[in-house]
């Protein structure tokens, strides 16, 4: 069976964030990984190369593929900030459409910077998608 790619590791997050080059991204990334750490409860930590991740939760597959997940995650991609939510939750599509400017995935939400978007609708998607990765 394959080896997850997107493992925990000990790499530093503040030693990943410090390259990235553009300043007023690189502050919406601490702020991220602030939000993170304040509505999980957990220290973020590196997962993989480059996804920043908070807490984890277990999953096994009836194939019997197994492993561990961060509970929230995001990454500062090439063109956006990515950060990485439940499937579906309670409440999801109407706050997306409250949210600002951003783009979806299946379970990616994707934001050129903060600015763009509104902080109290982002922080609430964040954790009714923890809470559903909680149950």
């Amino acid at each position: 069976m394959a080896k997850n790619k997107t493992v925990e590791t000990t790499a530093s997050v503040n030693d990943f964030l410090a390259t990235v080059t553009d300043d007023s991204r690189k502050q919406d990334c601490f702020t991220i990984v602030k939000l993170m750490e304040e509505l999980s409860g957990f220290k973020a930590k590196m997962w993989g190369p480059a996804i920043i991740g908070c807490g984890f939760y277990h999953y096994k597959y009836a194939s019997g593929h197994e492993g561990d997940m961060p509970l929230i995650a995001f990454s500062p991609r090439k063109n956006d900030l990515t950060i990485y939510l439940e499937a579906s939750f309670d409440n999801k599509d109407e706050l997306l459409e409250r949210l600002g400017k951003h783009k979806t995935g299946k379970v990616c939400l994707y934001i050129k910077k903060l600015a763009d978007v509104d902080m109290e609708v982002l922080k609430e998607l964040m954790a009714l998608s923890l809470k559903k990765s909680n149950l």
